[in-house]
């Protein structure tokens, strides 16, 4: 089993150069600390490295493609063999619009599933049996508020969200006798240039840090969800329990439609 004095020493981040991301390891970063920061904008995952290193972390950058699972889990089965993950935040997401008329773009769709759905269950699946062994571990999944009742405007992110929720709800209790952590992320609307461009109102908007420090003290107390902030987190729960065709009323009226021609 696991030893609780030992440190965390290695945090893997994919989508670290992302606003969530980037936030978490920048919270993370300090002497004895190894930050695997994952991003595809080299220039911004090396200011971003530069930061953690002044504040004492090390650190090390990965580009490697998230949407080749079979890729993804070679790289990720190296880099756990040679460091022994502590803790893995899968961070990478994009989001697709259902524009007025035309609906979203297939080709989006299979983009925005294989990284926001495929690379998280993934990272995760490679990831739970090497922990399992070693008794210890904490695998961060990022799911979102929309992941409760599926958005209009934006109805394969909804869904990508909603997958994540549920695989690592039931991930967690998978793993629990075997020491090893699993937590769910369900974020409302984070300042970030991917919330900025998706349509519609941004009702309780928060900062990344903001963000990160609630996160943070989540995974620090093994929260099986850690949602936020609290108004908007209830009122998307109520959207699941209530009937679909009242819930459907109520997103139409807070102006996610799905027409914004």
């Amino acid at each position: 089993m696991s030893d609780p004095r030992r440190p965390m020493r290695h945090i893997l981040i994919t989508g670290a150069t992302g606003a969530i991301g980037g936030a978490l390891a920048v919270d993370w970063a300090a002497p004895g600390i190894t930050l695997h920061l994952h991003g595809r904008n080299r220039d911004t995952l090396e200011a971003l490295a530069e930061q953690c290193q002044k504040q004492g972390a090390s650190t090390v950058l990965h580009s490697q493609s998230l949407t080749d699972h079979t890729e993804l889990r070679r790289w990720v089965t190296a880099l756990d063999e040679e460091v022994s993950l502590d803790t893995v935040v899968a961070a990478a997401g994009v989001n697709t619009h259902s524009q007025h008329k035309d609906g979203e773009h297939w080709e989006q769709i299979e983009e925005l599933m294989a990284l926001n759905f495929g690379a998280p269950i993934a990272l995760a699946n490679c990831l739970a049996e090497r922990m399992k062994q070693r008794g210890s571990g904490q695998i961060v999944l990022m799911s979102s508020l929309a992941g409760y009742f599926g958005l209009p405007v934006t109805p394969a992110y909804s869904a990508s969200k909603a997958g994540i929720k549920a695989y690592g709800e039931a991930m967690r209790g998978c793993l629990a006798p075997y020491g090893v952590k699993l937590n769910v992320v369900m974020p409302g609307y984070v300042s970030s240039k991917m919330c900025h461009e998706m349509p519609g109102p941004k009702p309780l908007l928060w900062s990344p840090e903001r963000a990160s420090r609630r996160i943070r003290r989540g995974l620090e107390r093994n929260q099986a969800r850690i949602s936020f902030p609290f108004p908007l987190n209830f009122g998307c729960w109520w959207l699941a329990v209530l009937p679909a065709a009242l819930s459907q009323w109520i997103v139409g009226l807070a102006g996610y439609n799905g027409d914004h021609s």
